[in-house]
């Protein structure tokens, strides 16, 4: 399968490496994925970029796929190339529902790759924390404090895509406690993220 990947063929932009994804979500092929996982440590940063943009794509796609390597993720967010971190991320929000026990044994280093992660490792971050909340009420009763308060004080152009990441976990308990993070932020935001914010309290309005 290495050899299907972008930097294989001399290719500098990722379809081949969507099209593997979906290739191996199709054929379900775990003795692809699994070579895939194992290109993660090669020593060539280029090939490791490549196999992790497959890897979270087949997440997307089809994330009971890669369920199994939840370990191999958190591990990454270790290492010292952000694309690896933020990717590993990136996968490791595909699967939160699925192995949510796997993920909370290491919430240690997930909550500090979500102190000083990049932009994009703490976007879906947030959807990882999100994914554990709903999974499990004591996960929910641990965790869902850490987003509101990453609400209350995360930038404000930041404000309305985290809401929406949030809200997955969000229920008729803790329902006004978000709500109020989101009033109390408002006066901050540009219109179109009220807006946004808006359709979002007028959607956790059905709860019941």
């Amino acid at each position: 399968m290495i050899e299907k990947l972008a930097f294989s063929l001399g290719r500098n932009d990722e379809l081949p490496n969507i099209e593997l994804a979906q290739q191996l979500c199709k054929e379900n092929n775990a003795e692809g994925i699994k070579e895939i996982v194992e290109g993660l440590k090669n020593k060539d940063k280029r090939i490791a970029n490549d196999c992790i943009k497959v890897l979270y794509e087949i997440g997307d796609k089809n994330p009971a796929l890669i369920a199994e390597y939840a370990d191999v993720f958190i591990n990454l967010l270790n290492s010292r190339s952000n694309r690896l971190v933020w990717g590993s991320m990136t996968a490791l929000a595909s699967i939160a529902e699925l192995v949510p026990e796997a993920i909370h044994e290491r919430i240690a280093l997930l909550l500090q790759a979500f102190e000083n992660g990049s932009v994009i490792t703490v976007d879906n971050c947030v959807s990882v924390l999100a994914g554990l909340c709903k999974a499990n009420e004591k996960y929910k009763e641990e965790l869902f404090p850490v987003l509101l308060e990453h609400l209350k004080t995360c930038r404000p152009k930041e404000t309305a895509q985290h809401a929406e990441r949030i809200a997955v976990c969000v229920d008729k308990d803790n329902r006004d406690s978000f709500i109020e993070v989101i009033d109390k932020r408002m006066e901050y935001l540009h219109k179109s993220q009220i807006n946004r914010l808006q359709k979002l309290k007028k959607a956790l309005g059905n709860l019941k």
